[in-house]
């Protein structure tokens, strides 16, 4: 039997970097990526969305043929470990229910809806959209790909003509085809009609501008165990369903069917709906509908990749992605359980992620988009250095080290805007005349500084010893950002000091500064309570 040219199983798509001494080709299919996944050091993906789309897909399809997508039998921790010593299973395993784990099995089982053009099913796409849908006003091949000019959104890695139509190839329609599931604009798509109901308006995909945060080890074999969660012990594989396990397509006129368990929450809560136009050679793509998936309300799932910040009113969101904000500003919100009810809720992963290694890294990735628009700003992808396992749990008696780092730190540079905000106001005397230029220079200053500082303060926390000695000091700590916040404002604003008008507002913005070097901890109450405030 001839492998279909859109095969996802078996044809190359997937882009991968092997570890030093292995070899393979860039890309590989799905079969070869979980039998190779020991010698597959990374996925090799330069755009952040589609790189934690793929992890996702990845992570369900680990459940999956590894069995770990129920609670039993037995104990779920003790059956990981037995995976992590003999490797995932590459031949079929027959399960008590009739379905099938293992590479070869669970593929088997389910070939025929992994083909990204296939006529009936193709793999998470809705073929009923060229009938539903105005076939003279499709989405195209710039809008599928979200790194090209299409709409608001400028060329990200190329220029791109109409005229001179570029088709995405099945690499990249496949990881557009995930990060539209993913990260999806709102508003006017595609009209659909649909019994009667018609028109073009999508709500925003599940991942829309947040930041996701994924476990990362030496190897892909652990970062994907890494990077699974248990089920609840009521979970079942025949109701937790993947959208290419489904009999049916979704009607597109009822809600979403609330996900289930794992593999649901992580496959099955896209807002759009899609369907690829191939192109006569059947591997790339010619053209593309995208439209609304379901015409009620938006449901907003549990994710186990975000770290979900509490609203003053109770409400949580996901934490944006901000590609001005550093990943070391986040590292309390992983490693922490929630102190508080103001606290951020901590990514369920990484309750489980520690007991696959003792040390790893955290991948964050993201895209700064608006929420409620189709605007695409920037890609965020930032990885921490090795974490310690549990780093905090024997210095919590020492008020929490990781936490105070990152609250000096922040305490810092809030206050070096604050002064340098004051200090340009007093010298320009003009309420309109914004500060950007020195706000911008000061922050490019600050923060890389601050970063370097966290970082070796964190390296020095130990776990030896019990609780009393953690490595921290925080006065000794608060001096070091304190520094580097007085360094980064004197050094903008010394152009100024030459006149008696400048030198007087730059002093007295100043004192901005130093108070909280007097008295971090009042300073860091305040500076909670207006980010309450402001919340």
């Amino acid at each position: 039997m001839v492998t279909p040219a859109s095969d996802l199983i078996d044809q190359p798509w997937v882009p991968v970097a092997w570890l030093e001494g292995k070899s393979g080709p860039p890309l590989v299919g799905l079969r070869e990526l979980f039998l190779h996944a020991r010698d597959i050091r990374t996925l090799l993906i330069p755009e952040a969305p589609a790189h934690s789309a793929l992890l996702r897909l990845l992570y369900a399809l680990t459940a999956r043929i590894t069995a770990l997508d129920e609670a039993g039998p037995g104990s779920w921790g003790d059956r990981r470990d037995d995976i992590l010593e003999r490797g995932f299973p590459e031949e079929t395993v027959e399960l008590p229910d009739g379905s099938k784990a293992g590479i070869a099995g669970y593929f088997g089982q389910w070939a025929h809806r992994f083909d990204l053009f296939d006529r009936d099913r193709p793999w998470l796409q809705d073929p009923r959209l060229p009938e539903q849908c105005d076939r003279n006003k499709t989405a195209g091949v710039h809008k599928l790909v979200m790194s090209r000019a299409a709409g608001n959104n400028q060329s990200w890695f190329g220029h791109w003509s109409h005229d001179n139509l570029v088709q995405p190839d099945f690499s990249q329609a496949a990881l557009s085809l995930l990060t539209w599931h993913y990260w999806g604009a709102p508003g006017g798509l595609s009209r659909r009609a649909v019994e009667g109901v018609s028109h073009h308006y999508a709500k925003a995909s599940p991942l829309r501008s947040a930041l996701s945060y994924h476990p990362e080890c030496d190897n892909l074999f652990l970062t994907l165990l890494a990077g699974l969660t248990p089920p609840d012990g009521d979970v079942t594989r025949h109701t937790d369903r993947c959208p290419w396990e489904c009999d049916e397509l979704p009607h597109p006129l009822k809600p979403m069917p609330e996900p289930q368990g794992p593999c649901s929450r992580l496959t099955a809560c896209s807002q759009h709906a899609l369907y690829l136009v191939p192109a006569q050679d059947g591997k790339s793509t010619a053209d593309a509908y995208i439209t609304w998936a379901y015409d009620a309300e938006r449901y907003r799932p549990q994710d186990d990749y975000l770290i979900w910040d509490i609203a003053k009113n109770g409400e949580t969101y996901s934490r944006p992605a901000r590609s001005s904000r550093s990943l070391w500003r986040d590292v309390d919100a992983l490693l922490l359980k929630q102190l508080d009810d103001e606290s951020p809720i901590q990514p369920t992963v990484m309750d489980h992620a520690f007991d696959v290694v003792e040390y790893l890294r955290v991948r964050a990735l993201g895209f700064e988009q608006d929420l409620s628009q189709s605007a695409n700003h920037q890609y965020v992808d930032a990885t921490t250095p090795v974490l310690l396992s549990r780093v905090e749990e024997d210095a919590v008696n020492t008020e929490l080290p990781v936490r105070q780092l990152r609250e000096l730190g922040e305490l810092f540079g809030y206050r070096l805007e604050r002064a340098t905000k004051e200090a340009w106001l007093q010298y320009t005397d003009d309420k309109k005349n914004a500060p950007g230029a020195w706000l911008d220079a000061s922050a490019a200053r600050y923060w890389p500084q601050a970063e370097d500082e966290f970082w070796s303060r964190f390296r020095r926390l130990t776990r030896s010893d019990g609780p009393g000695n953690s490595g921290f000091d925080f006065d000794v700590a608060c001096r070091a950002f304190g520094k580097h916040a007085l360094d980064a404002y004197d050094e903008v604003t010394d152009s100024v000091t030459r006149t008696a008008r400048g030198a007087k507002a730059v002093t007295r913005a100043r004192a901005i500064i130093l108070a909280a070097l007097k008295d971090p901890r009042k300073a860091m109450r305040a500076k909670t309570g207006t980010a309450a405030k402001q919340s």
